[in-house]
């Protein structure tokens, strides 16, 4: 099932039920809360449950300290993607892994595909953008030696922006 205003409430983070009196504006006392406020109240309490049960319990216990869904969120985000920092590392690393990809001997060609697969659905993943063409010489250049003259026939003959 698909609530999206669960998702809005986690993205908009916690909501506060004001009322305007003689032009300003103050807290509303949640016995003037209409059936609209408990409403949008709910659907934050509904987030933040639906958050924190996603959670192990193991990693739960570093996030107790979290009672509002939208900074649950955000602590959620830094510990499992990281900062600016962080994500440029991880795709310098990427990067290298895709610059030293190569075939290891007694490797089947089924594993070797399997591995680069990976690697460029884990290099897209980390937003490391690389062109078809690059993708495709790199594959063809880390294959057996015993591919050497397919994977130059293919190099001279296609064009490896359009080949997937």
């Amino acid at each position: 099932m698909k609530d999206f205003k669960i998702w809005r409430s986690i993205l908009r983070g916690t909501i506060c039920i004001t009322t305007l009196d003689d032009g300003t504006i103050n807290d509303k006392q949640v016995e003037n809360y209409t059936d609209n406020d408990f409403k949008r109240v709910e659907e934050q309490e509904k987030a933040l449950a639906t958050l924190t049960m996603a959670l192990s319990p193991e990693f739960a216990q570093g996030f107790r300290a979290y009672t509002l869904v939208k900074a649950l969120w955000e602590a959620l985000i830094v510990v499992y993607e990281g900062n600016e920092d962080m994500k440029q590392s991880c795709q310098d690393m990427m990067c290298q892994k895709f610059n030293m990809f190569d075939y290891v001997l007694g490797e089947t060609l089924e594993n070797q595909l399997q591995k680069f697969i990976t690697l460029t659905i884990e290099m897209s993943y980390a937003g490391v953008m690389v062109t078809r063409s690059e993708i495709n010489k790199k594959l063809l250049n880390s294959l057996p030696k015993s591919w050497d003259m397919n994977g130059l026939v293919i190099k001279k003959t296609k064009d490896l922006n359009r080949l997937s």
